[in-house]
């Protein structure tokens, strides 16, 4: 046994409660008119499984708000289940606060609010100059020019919210890396000359 979605059992999916008896296919809507239908494009087009499900669903909500009694939920959920075109369907539902069909305006793409849309992705950040320059100089093998630019680097990433931390600190560490490495070379070539 199936729950449905107001607490009760019921012998399937969309089925009406099993206490409630279903009386033969009788319309106690009122008979739709040419004035009261709905004028949409899609009145005679055939249903599919899915648009007689969201019927189903509008309906299931309709009862569980009070707004259909047991009764008129039995016969609209049959006349659901054999509904052969959306104009069908779209009588069902007609007298309810949702129906199972897209109307023009939403077709047409109507503007969905603000609230409703995910937010905005925030501004790409530019890379810092000193940064970029840094990483360079030490790729060269200019490794006090490095160092300054990566100091500098760091310093204006901080205050300006910049990219390229990343950057500087390779050209840092390869700058005093080469730092220590020239003055090395300095000390080897002084001491055997």
């Amino acid at each position: 046994m199936a729950v449905q979605p107001w607490g009760e059992q019921g012998s399937g999916y969309g089925a009406p409660p099993p206490h409630v008896p279903v009386k033969p296919y009788a319309q106690p809507w009122p008979p739709a008119q040419p004035a009261q239908a709905p004028q949409m494009p899609q009145a005679a087009m055939r249903a599919a499984h899915t648009d007689r499900d969201r019927t189903v669903d509008v309906l299931k909500a309709a009862y569980a708000e009070g707004r259909l009694s047991a009764d008129e939920y039995g016969q609209r959920f049959e006349a659901a289940s054999s509904a052969q075109t959306y104009g069908e369907l779209a009588r069902l539902v007609a007298d309810l606060p949702s129906g199972p069909m897209v109307t023009p305006m939403t077709m047409a793409g109507a503007p969905v609010p603000q609230t409703f849309l995910p937010p905005p992705p925030p501004p790409a950040r530019p890379t810092n100059g000193a940064a970029i320059a840094s990483l360079v100089l030490s790729l060269v093998g200019l490794g006090l020019p490095a160092v300054i630019a990566g100091h500098i680097a760091k310093g204006q990433i901080r205050e300006r919210n910049e990219d390229g931390d990343a950057m500087a600190t390779v050209g840092l560490v390869l700058g005093y890396l080469e730092c220590v490495m020239w003055s090395l070379f300095m000390l080897v070539v002084l001491s055997v000359g």
